[in-house]
């Protein structure tokens, strides 16, 4: 009986409790109506050596989930369920976290959703300064330690082909999340660490708490036309050393 009993509470203690990714993901979706879904997220590939040489210790490793044993993008993709199934209906966005708690949270870009432009993070440095310098307003920024995003209205691919068109050459480590992509927001852990914001909601109604790190504004976040951005970002791109041209984020 007392097992029984010791059961439940913990079966209430973990439906009363909320992880950090529920929260956002509920937020997300129900107040500024972003499509999510839950990532493939990382699982334990045991213990290799930190770094023999150095004596250093042994240090647990995590990769994706998926069944790639390669893949480039470990624990930052959908996978099961697939982006299709990225929706704004809380009670399967609970589901969803309530049986995976850890489970990143991905955003379906395009349609109604925002779009994003990512970049290397040095690159992406590069050009938050240069278009803070020339005062252009810039939406919400998602940034992992090798990678930042750049959220944006939504553009179909005709705008998209015509801004391209007018550059002279596009880097390859510059990548375009339109229609039938996605993003991975804050606060997921990946594999090549923490997501976080980089820049928060530009909206006017911004909380206070989110600038630290804390819940975001109820206001959707105003997002900028991928027109005003795309030159700084192509340029800030060309000059990273090797490009960033490695799909990894």
């Amino acid at each position: 009986m007392r097992e029984i009993l010791g059961r439940r509470r913990k079966l209430l203690f973990r439906r009363g409790g909320r992880s950090a990714q529920l929260g956002a993901a509920l937020h997300y979706a129900t107040e500024w109506q972003w499509p999510v879904l839950p990532g493939v997220g990382l699982r334990s590939a045991g213990r290799q050596p930190a770094g023999a040489r150095l004596g250093l210790v042994e240090r647990v490793t995590r990769r994706c989930s998926c069944p790639d044993p390669d893949c480039v993008v470990p624990g930052a993709h959908p996978f099961d369920p697939g982006l299709l199934a990225a929706t704004t209906d809380a009670r399967m966005v609970r589901w969803w976290w309530t049986n995976r708690p850890d489970a990143p949270v991905v955003l379906a870009t395009g349609d109604r959703a925002p779009c994003a432009v990512s970049l290397p993070a040095v690159a992406g440095a590069r050009a938050l300064a240069a278009l803070d310098h020339f005062g252009v307003r810039l939406g919400p920024v998602v940034a992992t330690p090798t990678r930042w995003s750049l959220l944006v209205s939504p553009y179909g691919l005709p705008e998209l082909g015509e801004l391209l068109h007018s550059q002279d050459w596009v880097p390859s480590s510059l990548r375009f999340h339109g229609e039938g992509g996605y993003v991975v927001l804050p606060p997921s852990q990946i594999a090549s660490g923490r997501v976080r914001w980089e820049r928060p909601s530009a909206s006017p109604k911004l909380s206070t708490s989110f600038e630290q790190g804390g819940p975001p504004s109820p206001a959707a976040p105003w997002l900028p036309k991928v027109a005003t951005i795309v030159d700084a970002l192509v340029t800030a791109s060309t000059g990273t050393p090797d490009g960033g041209s490695r799909l990894a984020y």
